[in-house]
């Protein structure tokens, strides 16, 4: 049996149910369902430091409140996002999702960009919360970098299936299984999840479901998709009412799942934060269609292994960053990457102008 075959329930349900004791948090105002619960108003340095054990070997998960307290700020931002919402609809551009059918709620990505050129004074404002930093500086250090995406979950809108995130769970099991495990184990040290409600979520409106410590089984992204895992899931989620202005952070590891919105009036609206750190960027820039372009025409000559090689070498194998507006993950988790371009192009035996018109194409949708 290998390292990603040898996934136990058992192991897993011995992790998940281990409970937060208040000595382990001694910094949080409070404990509920498991999570620490903290005041952005008196975070501080040793806060930070017990942050970075809750998320790596703690529940894997903490709220701040209070994290934007200006509340004002916050509907401000929020009709500046209605209109970009009502914009994005006029032009009918087509909404992809990761983990719901598109078309169930409303989603703005890029929310970080377009906030920042629609309104930039509010932005700024918006951008100056010390507690959002200090969470990312506590699990990244210095460097990181920010990303969000607004969700709008209206009432009715459905449940996800339990996951785990960005890297691997965006990834289809076959995926998975072709990193070794080291890279389960280290790969969620490089991103930090997280979200700012944008409205007050009452438990009825779906707020994120959450296994606390669930971060802490290594074969964790295989697991998330054995149906066995996923009614553990079901069956011992806690969920946590937000106010607007808090703030939600856990680990791309943990067992989570936006929950159903069973209100009748409330639009959940939550700004999703996904922070990378600086560490997961290249040394130099290279202009990998160009040599997709250059090496193309020998391609087809090269046996098998050593066309799979060569590809690997030359093209880009990661589908992100991109654009999701116009790239958008449709038909899967993930866009193509510009090696499944040209492995395409050289598989159908397209010429030389296809693969420089689909690489163009590609290009232009990443950058749109």
């Amino acid at each position: 049996m290998t390292w990603h075959d040898d996934i136990s329930l058992d192991a897993f349900r011995a992790l998940a149910e281990r409970r937060t004791e208040p000595g382990d948090v001694p910094c949080a105002a409070e404990i509920r369902k498991n999570i620490p619960v903290y005041d952005a108003a008196s975070a501080d340095a040793r806060a930070m430091e017990e942050w970075a054990r809750v998320l790596l070997t703690g529940p894997g998960v903490l709220v701040i409140r209070g994290a934007v307290p200006d509340l004002a700020l916050i509907d401000e931002i929020n009709a500046v996002f209605e209109a970009i919402i009502a914009e994005e609809r006029a032009a009918n551009t087509g909404k992809g999702d990761h983990f719901a059918a598109a078309g169930a709620n409303d989603r703005v990505w890029n929310s970080l960009q377009k906030l920042c050129l629609h309104a930039p004074a509010l932005y700024a404002r918006y951008a100056a919360s010390p507690a959002i930093d200090m969470a990312c500086r506590a699990w990244l250090g210095p460097g990181y970098q920010i990303a969000t995406q607004l969700n709008v979950v209206r009432p009715g809108g459905k449940a996800q299936e339990p996951h785990r995130d960005y890297h691997l769970g965006f990834m289809s099991e076959a995926q998975m299984r072709a990193y070794p495990a080291h890279v389960h184990l280290w790969t969620p040290q490089l991103i930090l999840q997280g979200g700012v409600a944008h409205c007050d979520m009452p438990v009825e409106s779906g707020p994120t479901k959450l296994l606390p410590f669930s971060q802490t089984y290594p074969q964790g992204y295989l697991a998330a998709l054995q149906p066995e895992f996923r009614a553990f899931f079901e069956e011992h989620h806690v969920q946590l009412p937000l106010g607007k202005g808090d703030a939600l952070f856990f680990s791309p590891a943990l067992f989570h799942a936006a929950g159903e919105n069973r209100t009748a009036d409330v639009s959940r609206i939550v700004n999703l934060f996904q922070t990378t750190s600086a560490f997961g960027q290249p040394m130099e820039t290279l202009d990998r269609a160009a040599m997709c372009r250059a090496v193309f025409p020998h391609l087809a000559a090269l046996d098998g292994a050593g066309r799979t090689a060569a590809i690997a070498a030359t093209a880009a194998g990661y589908p992100f960053p991109t654009n999701l507006d116009s790239d958008p993950p449709v038909g899967g988790l993930a866009p193509p990457s510009q090696q499944d371009v040209l492995r395409q192009a050289v598989e159908q035996g397209w010429s030389e102008a296809a693969l420089a018109e689909a690489l163009a194409a590609q290009e232009a949708r990443r950058r749109a």
